[in-house]
């Protein structure tokens, strides 16, 4: 069986919604007026610090970023289940998954405590050997070291392994670390896919487990 790397934000769960709310209670505690939603959806993928100088915009320091990154994690830990939900066919697919036995993991650049938290209430920690976040290792993707260390960690061939994302970051990573990819259509960054193109493109993730339990 392939092992499925799953990135979390755009790709699982459509956390779109309580991720702008957090950004935009961070500006108000900067005294800094609410930016459309869309606009903070193009600013997720390369992690919550990342987020954070991307919204401060012009107010972008060391110490203003540091400050607003501080609220935004305590307000994004209360709130992060407020909206957030798996997207349609997820829970169907990845069951279909754990069933079949396919060794399955998150690598997200999201920070891990959050995320590990949302997969567990989300009622699936049971699906995945590992949940990995933007703080586990030295490096965030794409940089290759979340994938490297789970391959190791499930001792999988890399020509196995399958890194699935919603943007150009995952593809990326995918491509630095050696394996495949396959990028979802539904997800927040589609259009990066046109800079990496991901091996495999599905519209659901139905679609990926018919295609890996076939094979």
């Amino acid at each position: 069986m392939p092992l499925l790397i799953f990135d979390l934000d755009g790709t699982l769960i459509d956390s779109r919604l309580d991720l702008a709310h957090a950004v935009n209670a961070a500006r108000a505690f900067m005294s800094l007026p609410p930016l459309e939603h869309e606009t903070v959806y193009k600013y997720v993928g390369n992690g919550a610090a990342v987020l954070i100088q991307r919204a401060l915009g012009d107010l972008n320091t060391p110490e203003n970023a540091e400050e607003a990154l501080s609220f935004f994690v305590g307000y994004y830990s209360e709130h992060k289940l407020d909206y957030t939900v798996l997207y349609p066919g997820v829970r169907e697919a990845l069951d279909r998954l754990l069933a079949a036995h396919v060794p399955m993991a998150v690598l997200t650049n999201k920070p891990v405590r959050i995320s590990r938290a949302i997969v567990e209430e989300l009622g699936l920690a049971g699906h995945f050997f590992q949940v990995y976040g933007g703080n586990s290792f030295e490096f965030k993707k794409p940089h290759p070291i979340g994938i490297d260390a789970l391959v190791g960690e499930a001792r999988v061939a890399r020509q196995q392994t399958i890194m699935v994302g919603d943007s150009g970051v995952d593809i990326e990573t995918a491509h630095n670390a050696g394996v495949r990819s396959c990028g979802v259509t539904y997800g927040f960054q589609p259009e990066t896919f046109a800079k990496w193109p991901p091996d495999i493109l599905v519209d659901r993730l139905e679609e990926l487990a018919d295609q890996v339990l076939v094979s």
